[in-house]
C-alpha cells in the first residue's frame, strides 16, 4: 500500500488502566486521523464518541463442520474420530455439532461414509465504518464466545488503511486491546509507535514489562503513560528508574481525580468540564503525540 498511515496504538497489560479513555481524549485532540478501536473482544470507545454506523459488514472467522440430518446414517464415525469432543449425539438420536468445540480440522468430512458433513465458514462478529464529530471510525465486535479476533483486530486496521488513503490523511489512533495475547500482536503489527498506559501498582509494572517485551519484537517504538500516578509514589519511582534503564519516555503521569469517573459516568471525557491538572497531562500528551507521528 503506498503512503501508508503511520499508525499508534494505545495499549495496556491489563484492562481498567484508563487506555480507552485517553484514546478518546487524543481522538478529540488530534487532527487529521482515523480512529481504529481493535478491543474487538470488549469494544466500548464507541461510548465516548457516540459514532454514526455508515456501514456494517459481517465478519466470518474460521471454518465449522455441519451436518446434514437428511443425509446422515447415524454411523457414529464422525464423534469417533473428532478428536476435539466437538460431535455428539443428543437425545433424539441425531449428531450435532459443537461450534464452540470444533476447530474446523475437516477430519469428519472425510470419515463420513456418506458426504452428510460440510464445512461451512462462520459468521464471528460484525464490523462497522462510522463517522463521529472528531473523525471517521472503523469498530468492530466479536460474538462472545467466538474465536478469530486477532483476524477481526486485522481487518478494521485493513479499512482504516484504506479509509486513510481515500482521505489523504496520514494518522491513525488505535484503541488495542488489554493484555498480551493474539489480539494485541495484530494491532501492534505494522505499527510505528505505542503508548503503554500503566499505573503504579505492582501487576502494573509487571504488565508493562510483559508488553514492551512484544513491542520489541515488533520493532515498535514504545512511550509510557503512567496513570492515576499520584496514588503511589513508590511504584511511580519504580516505573521511572525501569524506563530510564531500558531508555523508554515516559510523556505523560496523569495524576487520580474523581473528576474523571464523573465525567465517564456523563460519556465524556477528561479533557472535557473540570478536570484541572488531568485535562492539562492530556493536553501535553496530545501535542507530543501530534508532534511524533
Amino acid at each position: 500500500m503506498k503512503n501508508r498511515a503511520n499508525e499508534i496504538v494505545i495499549l495496556s497489560g491489563k484492562g481498567g488502566t484508563g487506555k480507552t479513555t485517553l484514546t478518546a481524549s487524543l481522538s478529540k485532540m488530534i487532527k487529521n486521523k482515523v480512529i481504529v478501536d481493535a478491543d474487538v473482544d470488549a469494544s466500548d470507545l464507541f461510548i465516548l464518541l457516540n459514532p454514526e454506523v455508515k456501514k456494517q459488514e459481517k465478519f466470518r472467522g474460521k471454518s465449522v463442520a455441519v451436518i446434514n440430518q437428511e443425509k446422515c446414517t447415524h454411523c457414529g464415525l464422525c464423534e469417533e474420530y473428532c478428536r476435539f469432543d466437538a460431535i455428539h449425539q443428543d437425545k433424539e438420536g441425531n449428531f450435532t455439532v459443537n461450534f464452540y468445540k470444533c476447530d474446523g480440522c475437516a477430519l469428519c468430512t472425510y470419515v463420513c461414509p456418506v458426504g452428510a458433513i460440510k464445512m461451512s465458514e462462520e459468521i464471528v462478529g460484525d464490523w462497522y465504518i462510522s463517522k463521529t464529530e472528531f473523525g471517521d471510525m472503523v469498530h468492530a465486535r466479536l460474538i462472545p464466545g467466538a474465536e478469530n479476533s486477532g483476524n477481526l483486530v486485522t481487518m478494521v486496521k485493513h479499512q482504516a488503511q484504506l479509509m486513510a488513503g481515500e482521505k489523504g490523511l496520514n494518522r491513525i489512533i488505535i484503541d488495542g486491546p488489554p493484555g498480551t495475547g493474539c489480539p494485541v500482536i495484530s494491532s501492534l503489527s505494522g505499527a510505528k509507535y505505542t503508548i503503554i498506559v500503566t499505573e503504579p501498582t505492582l501487576s502494573g509494572i509487571h504488565d508493562l514489562d510483559r508488553i514492551l517485551k512484544i513491542a520489541e519484537q515488533f520493532k515498535v517504538v514504545p512511550k509510557i503513560v503512567i496513570n492515576k500516578s499520584s496514588l503511589n509514589n513508590e511504584n511511580v519511582s519504580r516505573i521511572e528508574k525501569f524506563a530510564e534503564d531500558n531508555n523508554i519516555e515516559i510523556i505523560g503521569r496523569i495524576p487520580f481525580d474523581k473528576c474523571v469517573v464523573k465525567n465517564l459516568e456523563k460519556k465524556l471525557t477528561p479533557i472535557e468540564g473540570n478536570c484541572g491538572e488531568v485535562k492539562a497531562e492530556i493536553e501535553k500528551i496530545a501535542k507530543f503525540t501530534e508532534s511524533i507521528f
